[in-house]
């Protein structure tokens, strides 16, 4: 195997610690060579690198596994979703002016903000639910306490705790459910503005996006919208499961906290001049798995706490039933020593975090190898109440909302997550590492539908193949299937005319830095073009490509974004030489963004077929 996927290799006992040490070192060396700050602070973050390479030191400890060739996945931990980054309220958009404070009444707290001098008032750090410690860890959020006085809203909160063995900064906690939220300065309780809702993506493993600046997509839209934006629960805080944690406790707490915040938005968001009538949640990646859970919970059952939707790379991980997940609660016990007390979550919510944080790390799945972990090891599960069936199933049988949606996948959704494989078996590995239940056959077989491909930097000979099956079955299959589900109930229904529409999209804009690095269009490009490229704190600018060959194409997204949240329809106000955006029917029609070019597309019939594989496979993918 090529040298990025074997960083940890075997070694007999007496050489082992020099080796591992070198192997660490060089491979630090090699991902800070290759990255750039964008990189480095999208996807997990340089924090999980270090994470993930810490795990891969506890398992050589633990196990002793002196002929065991251990990945570190370097890919996921320098790559996934956006960024965690330092909570700083300096921002490259907007300047708080003289006359600085924003004052706001929510009842239970009043919080003074920023008046940017862009004519935005900038609100950071107000919580929205009590803090999830002490009895109320693994507990569903509940509504937040009277505070006195003013309270500031100039700082973010902390981000919630995240996969690492690494104790947390000062910018991490436990006491995490924060919101923050961009308002034109001049607006009331009577202006009635759509509200964008964006839940930040991170594998359910972290939270990534915490630091995207509304600030952009306000002031595009001549001032005529709310962004929100929020922290939840993730990790082994988020959505630990079991029946123990269902019969003292609540299951997918992570996923609860985001409902908490669609209620806080009904109850408050008219105090910044939102509607709470005209609400458009966003997700990308887990973000856009969680808009997908959300559509589908208790049964679709019908709510009025959001009105449209945005998914963008909808997040598909194996979603386990609760009673698949006793292993994992077994082994937390036994870690914390919590196994034979009487009363185990009241243990595990009396041990501290130093403790906890020892293991929120990735394990195998039963029966699997260490050789490559699983991607994402805590996720949401099939609980039986908020989440009731897989979410092919429930997409199938059409139990999900119909509204307004549009959602859409990179071209290359997989490479910052495939196995820098060498072999074909070394594919067939990985995707049953990932997907456990898959036999051998079958994972070979799947591996077969994804033949060798040609070489690309940095990467070993069946890298394109293994990062292109996980790309389609993680990301771009589930996409196509929900817009098929919506298309479905769009045509059974009698006035299709006024019936909500689905939107989709193809981003195909190639970087040069991301051609250099063998990557292509990754996972979640293109969310720099919806924000803004100068919307993200701490690092200095997006991409220089945002700011050279894919300029020209952030004004386009951004208003395509900007007219569905206004009116539930991207072509309303789009870009003046933008194309018309046409509705996904049943040829798959998609826009297709591409570096000086966007233009309608048909969905090829190779891909057509490779997602009816995958759907085939979703009750043993358990998706």
């Amino acid at each position: 195997m090529a040298t990025d996927a074997n960083l940890i290799p075997a070694a007999g006992a007496g050489g082992k610690t020099n080796i591992i040490n070198r192997e660490l070192s060089a491979a630090l060396a090699r991902v800070h060579r290759r990255l750039r700050p964008w990189h480095i602070y999208s996807l997990l973050g340089a924090c999980v690198l270090v994470t993930i390479l810490s795990v891969v030191l506890v398992h050589v400890r633990d196990h002793q596994r002196n002929d065991a060739l251990i990945q570190s996945q370097v890919n996921v931990g320098s790559y996934y979703s956006q960024t965690m980054l330092p909570l700083d309220e300096s921002w490259p958009l907007g300047t708080p002016s003289d006359q600085s404070t924003a004052r706001v009444n929510l009842g239970y707290a009043q919080y003074q903000g920023h008046l940017l001098g862009s004519g935005i008032a900038q609100y950071l750090g107000m919580r929205y639910a009590q803090k999830p410690t002490g009895d109320l860890r693994w507990r569903a959020p509940i509504e937040p306490e009277q505070i006195r006085g003013d309270q500031e809203a100039r700082h973010f909160g902390k981000v919630c705790l995240g996969i690492s063995t690494i104790l947390p900064s000062s910018t991490q906690g436990e006491d995490c459910l924060f919101a923050n939220v961009w308002a034109p300065a001049n607006a009331t309780a009577d202006s009635k503005l759509p509200v964008l809702l964006f839940i930040q993506g991170g594998g359910y493993t972290t939270n990534s996006n915490a630091n995207w600046n509304g600030t952009y997509l306000v002031e595009a839209s001549g001032r005529n919208m709310v962004f929100v934006n929020f922290n939840y629960r993730v990790g082994l805080y988020g959505f630990l499961a079991g029946e123990r944690v269902r019969a003292d406790g609540d299951l997918n707490v992570g996923l609860l906290d985001q409902r908490m915040m669609m209620q806080w938005i009904q109850q408050h968001i008219s105090e910044f001049g939102g509607d709470p009538d005209h609400v458009v949640i966003q997700g990308v990646s887990a973000g856009a798995g969680s808009v997908a859970h959300h559509l589908t919970a208790y049964g679709g059952e019908s709510q009025t706490m959001f009105h449209a939707a945005i998914a963008e790379s909808l997040f598909l991980p194996t979603q386990p039933r609760v009673s698949e997940l006793e292993w994992q609660m077994d082994k937390l016990l036994s870690q914390t020593g919590c196994d034979n007390n009487e009363s185990p979550m009241s243990c595990l919510r009396g041990k501290d975090l130093h403790t906890l944080q020892a293991f929120n790390v990735p394990s195998p799945f039963p029966g699997r190898s260490y050789m490559p972990l699983p991607l994402f090891y805590w996720g949401p599960c099939i609980d039986g109440n908020f989440s009731r069936d897989y979410l092919y199933t429930m997409f199938d049988q059409g139990n999900f909302i119909n509204v307004p949606i549009l959602m859409g996948t990179d071209n290359d959704e997989g490479s910052y997550f495939g196995v820098n494989a060498s072999t074909s078996d070394e594919v067939t590995i990985f995707l049953q590492n990932n997907y456990p239940h898959l036999s051998s056959s079958t994972a070979a077989n799947i591996t077969q539908s994804y033949p060798l491909e040609d070489s690309l930097p940095y990467h070993a000979a069946w890298f394109p193949s293994a990062s292109r099956a996980y790309g389609e079955a993680t990301f771009i299959c589930p996409t196509v299937h929900v817009l098929d589900a919506f298309q479905s109930k769009l045509n059974s229904t009698s006035s299709s005319s006024v019936s909500p529409r689905p939107w989709a999209y193809r981003y195909d804009v190639l970087a040069p830095e991301n051609a250099a690095l063998g990557v292509g269009v990754p996972h979640t490009w293109e969310t720099w073009a919806v924000f803004g490229p100068d919307s993200i704190n701490g690092i200095g600018g997006g991409p220089p490509s945002y700011y050279g060959v894919a300029a020209s194409i952030v004004p386009v997204v951004t208003n395509y974004w900007i007219s569905f949240v206004l009116y539930y329809d991207p072509n309303v106000r789009a870009y003046a030489s933008a194309p018309e955006w046409e509705a996904w029917d049943g040829d798959g029609q998609r826009l297709k963004f591409e570096t000086g070019s966007v233009e309608m597309e048909t969905t090829p019939s190779d891909l057509r077929s490779r997602c009816d594989m995958w759907k085939a496979l979703a009750a043993i993918t358990e998706q």
